[in-house]
């Protein structure tokens, strides 16, 4: 699947939930995709949570 697949279908489910149950239930489901999508990245190695923390950390900078 391309991205632009998996972004019209992340979008579709989106603004499916938020007609049907709402503004509130909107937020819970995009804050889940977003944490799966985090989960999935960590898994599969492309984010790094350790560089990560030390970015938020202000001991190593983005550039």
């Amino acid at each position: 699947m391309t991205a632009s697949v998996i972004g019209a279908a992340a979008a579709a489910a989106l603004t499916l939930t938020w007609i049907a149950l709402g503004f509130w239930a909107f937020l819970l489901v995009a804050l889940a995709m977003l944490v799966g999508a985090v989960a999935g990245r960590i898994i599969d190695g492309r984010l790094d949570v350790r560089a990560l923390a030390e970015v938020f950390r202000g001991r190593r900078s983005s550039s």
